[in-house]
């Protein structure tokens, strides 16, 4: 009896020694990877083993039959082309006659920018703008202060578009020399002087006179913060019936800027001209310069140069700049 008993509990303690331990099943392991690329994968691997350690590892192929795969791959944002949208939107602004008409325009918030027309214009008083940034430029380079009478000259040539006090400041500045000299500094690379004290004939295009908007406005500037701050105080101090152009494309009075007009003794048709600094209606800081020749009165001269500065910013508000998103598309395949 006691051997029968012994033999049975041995026999129990083998049979309990050969029992499988519990089998843990793992229905699904999910892997999420980015490859160089930047293509996110996403794999969920079905199988009645445990998963190996290589399962873990990202890769950019189904490992076993049975799996499936999903992708998501981001969508490049189309280049827009911001020169093709301003062309588009000035062809609502018509000119009559011998009218012609070029615009600039850069959205301060996005970094945008484009340019409608490559003419170049008399600059007449936007040249003023010009002359005060090679004053304040040399007064930086000589290590000096605008003079009490300088200040007062830069304030009735800004503010009131006083051509003696530009005239006196011609002079100071060197005439077309010196102001050829700083433009070289500042990047205007498409504008000359007029001869002697013509300086209302200075030659610019659109392009350069939104360089020279991007220094006095712009972070990046040869002027040092303070003459920036100086020519923008005058900019927003235009008398009253000078504030026209460009704050047409202004929202209220968010604006600086400064006009030029001149009826040209040769034809009896006039430039006129806008550059300046708007916040648009879309919250976006905009830098413009619409130049214009060839009109028959400053009146039509001015309706022109200010629907292509509604027409310029326009073409960025509706378009692009800070509130372009880019879209993305997802494409999945299965295999069994």
């Amino acid at each position: 009896m006691e051997s029968s008993r012994a033999a049975r509990r041995n026999h129990r303690a083998r049979s309990s020694r050969r029992r499988p331990l519990p089998y843990i099943a793992l229905a699904a392991a999910a892997v999420v990877g980015v490859t160089a690329g930047g293509t996110v994968y996403v794999k969920a691997h079905a199988h009645s083993d445990v998963v190996s350690s290589a399962a873990a590892a990202p890769s950019a192929s189904a490992s076993a039959s049975g799996s499936r795969e999903a992708t998501v791959e981001p969508v490049t944002q189309p280049t827009v082309d911001y020169d093709g949208l301003l062309a588009k939107a000035m062809k609502s602004v018509t000119p009559t006659g011998d009218q012609k008409v070029s615009v600039a325009v850069l959205d301060l918030t996005s970094g945008e920018s484009a340019t409608y027309g490559g003419t170049a214009f008399d600059t007449a008083s936007i040249v003023k703008v010009d002359i005060l940034a090679t004053l304040l430029l040399q007064a930086q380079d000589a290590g000096r202060q605008l003079t009490a009478t300088e200040k007062s000259y830069a304030t009735t040539m800004i503010e009131n578009s006083d051509n003696d006090s530009a005239s006196a400041l011609w002079r100071i500045i060197g005439k077309a020399g010196g102001l050829d000299a700083a433009n070289k500094t500042l990047g205007l690379s498409g504008t000359t002087g007029g001869d002697d004290m013509l300086w209302g004939l200075t030659q610019t295009t659109a392009a350069d006179q939104l360089t020279l908007l991007q220094q006095v406005f712009g972070d990046d500037s040869k002027l040092s913060s303070a003459s920036q701050s100086y020519i923008q105080g005058l900019m927003k101090q235009i008398e009253a019936d000078q504030q026209w152009g460009v704050s047409a494309a202004a929202d209220g009075s968010k604006w600086a800027l400064k006009n030029g007009w001149l009826a040209r003794s040769t034809t009896g048709l006039w430039d006129v001209n806008s550059i300046g600094r708007v916040t648009g209606e879309d919250g976006d800081t905009y830098l413009v310069a619409v130049l214009s020749k060839g009109s028959t009165t400053q009146t039509k001269g001015i309706s022109l140069i200010e629907a292509a500065a509604k027409a310029g910013v326009a073409a960025f508000g509706k378009n692009g700049g800070s509130s372009t998103t880019a879209s993305a598309s997802a494409s999945a395949s299965a295999s069994d």
